[in-house]
């Protein structure tokens, strides 16, 4: 599943709702320092994955007359050329392998900062980490499709495309979220 930044917090929530639920894991400042730590670490990724993007769509504007004459899709296209720039960004294309890395450095950097602590060893922590990912892209399509329901029903005061929409939409997400136990 490919994040969105407005997903970052909601992960980092769930992450630390995650590490405090684990008897071996201790957090020395509490969740609000450990949702920040996590959440910058996700943004930070996100934001190269998005500078990736701009670049991989300077490229096909570039040679666009080139791709036309070709009949190129330019779907595929802009796949391959971001899977051959991706390692110059520092973006896994692979999202389990891209979650594990994530997980490592969100592990090292709640380590390094005194975030928590922990006597076990560090892939139980980082474990933690990419299962509460995991847990969340798992969730995200049943939970898209429950406040979609909801918002369906009352379609008569938000209708889908407006501000309120998308508030109430974030609302109901989160409060899913939370009868989850995921936040």
């Amino acid at each position: 599943m490919r994040l969105k930044p407005n997903q970052s917090r909601l992960i980092a929530g769930k992450i630390a709702v995650d590490l405090i639920k684990a008897p071996y894991v201790k957090l020395l400042k509490g969740k609000d320092a450990v949702v920040e730590a996590i959440d910058k670490i996700i943004l930070d990724n996100l934001e190269r994955e998005k500078e990736l993007d701009g670049k991989v769509k300077e490229i096909i504007e570039e040679n666009y007359d080139e791709i036309e004459i070709q009949q190129a899709n330019e779907r595929q296209l802009f796949y391959m050329i971001k899977k051959r720039l991706a390692p110059e960004y520092g973006i896994i294309m692979n999202y389990e392998d891209r979650y594990s890395d994530l997980s490592h450095k969100i592990l090292d950097e709640l380590y390094e900062e005194y975030l928590i602590d922990y006597e076990v060893s560090d892939n139980q922590v980082k474990n933690i980490i990419f299962k509460a990912f995991q847990e969340y892209a798992n969730a995200y399509e049943e939970i898209d499709e429950i406040v979609y329901n909801k918002l369906l029903a009352k379609r008569d005061k938000f209708p889908p495309g407006s501000l309120d929409y998308e508030i109430m939409y974030e609302k109901y997400f989160q409060e899913e979220l939370i009868r989850r136990g995921m936040l």
